[in-house]
């Protein structure tokens, strides 16, 4: 599988240390400024959170953020509370029985515009981690001859609408995206040539297995358990569709944030210093492989998670990889940010096949739920953390597109297969 190039960035190292050192230039002791925020006026409003996970790979910064204690830094207890399925997230952020959760970045997306549920304004605090999904086809194409997106069209062509079932996770979610942008680059009409499913992750690999699906796009470990078990092959990572994209978040009910503004940037630091600390080396990532392979979060056998947390990546059909955009959660600042364009994509996708009927002001939809002000707030508790020069950055997706943010609708436009 070809590496794709790693993408522009928008600032550098440089811009980055200037910007946090512009935010933080007060902090003269390390950790002075998240004491003073747990003990003085400036406290949380909450202090015991419950805050949704679906168990996969990337709610590692969550359900580590209590496990190694971030948390009571900030004056808080982090409960990590395993979902069912991202419908239930939903349920249970817009009911108030969850505070915030791991969430799809286009799943809030589409409950703030009422896509997916009663409109509500909704808040992204921060990225919880970038690349890390993958897409799957079950051992029933590969035997068939179809080991890639190439032999996927040429035999699609041959057949009638619907013939093949594949599955995503949620109808505005990341996956259903990646899953779209990778048939409609190779000319498959993702809403008019498959049967698409929603199926939640944990049970993506059963499905496959008993035949309900030839194909499907989620999470880390549920694409490697499907090699595992001899159910299917890995035919794309979402790194190869975007390097370094964004995916899930730390997301929550904007009216949450604004009756709780200190817990929301408590929360915010005690997760980003946890996904600090993940990257800071592999050990710390086989550490953490190991807490969320238990039965209380994901519940497999930790090689299965260990392998492409560290980037190294298998494909089922005889190719292994180090990937250069392997699942990361904190790379300086880079993932954590909650960038503006990162959220705009994900409108100009609804879009483009038919989920928004309108164009909407892309910018300012993205200015209304990624909050910045709390990430910075954040970012200033924790210290040292690199904050960019720009909210935008530039990347160049598997088709050659660059996206930027600075023209939604051009680039919407760009595109010759949409609905």
């Amino acid at each position: 599988m070809s590496q794709q190039p790693k993408p522009d960035r928008a600032f550098s190292r440089r811009a980055l240390l200037q910007g946090a050192a512009a935010l933080t230039g007060s902090l003269l002791l390390p950790g002075l400024m998240n004491s003073v925020y747990a003990a003085g006026s400036d406290a949380p409003e909450l202090t015991t959170l419950r805050v949704g996970f679906i168990p996969l790979t990337d709610c590692a910064s969550v359900v580590m953020a209590a496990a190694k204690g971030f948390d009571k830094k900030y004056g808080i207890r982090i409960v990590p509370e395993k979902q069912a399925s991202w419908a239930t997230v939903r349920d249970k952020i817009l009911s108030g029985e969850l505070d915030a959760a791991h969430i799809l970045y286009g799943e809030l997306y589409g409950l703030h515009m009422g896509l997916a549920g009663p409109a509500t304004p909704m808040a992204c605090l921060m990225t919880l981690n970038q690349n890390g999904q993958g897409i799957t086809l079950s051992n029933q194409l590969r035997d068939a001859g179809i080991t890639d997106l190439t032999a996927l069209q040429r035999h699609m062509t041959t057949r009638p609408p619907g013939t093949y079932t594949f599955a995503q996770t949620f109808p505005t979610g990341n996956h259903a995206m990646w899953l779209y942008y990778w048939l409609a680059s190779a000319g498959i009409h993702p809403l008019q040539k498959i049967r698409s499913l929603v199926v939640p992750p944990p049970q993506m690999v059963v499905n496959m297995k008993i035949g309900n699906m030839q194909g499907c796009c989620v999470g880390e470990p549920w694409n490697q358990r499907a090699i595992s078990e001899n159910i299917g092959f890995t035919a794309a990572t979402s790194q190869h569709i975007w390097p370094d994209h964004p995916e899930k978040i730390l997301g929550t009910r904007a009216d949450w944030v604004n009756a709780h503004p200190h817990t929301a940037r408590a929360l915010t630091a005690a997760i980003l210093e946890a996904a600090r600390w993940i990257d800071a080396s592999d050990d710390n990532r086989r550490e953490t492989a190991r807490v969320i392979a238990g039965r209380a979060v994901i519940n497999t056998n930790v090689n299965i998670i260990t392998g492409r947390m560290l980037g190294q990546y298998e494909n089922g059909l005889g190719q292994r990889w180090q990937d250069a955009h392997a699942m990361r959660f904190y790379r300086d600042g880079e993932v954590s940010y909650p960038w503006l364009s990162d959220g705009m994509w994900f409108l100009t996708q609804h879009r483009r096949w038919g989920l928004l009927k309108t164009d909407p002001d892309y910018l300012a939809v993205a200015q209304q739920i990624n909050r910045i002000d709390i990430y910075k707030q954040a970012a200033a508790a924790a210290g040292n953390v690199p904050l960019p020069a720009s909210d935008m950055r530039s990347s160049v997706l598997m088709d050659g597109k660059r996206w930027d943010g600075s023209d939604p609708v051009s680039y919407l436009n760009s595109f010759s297969v949409k609905q």
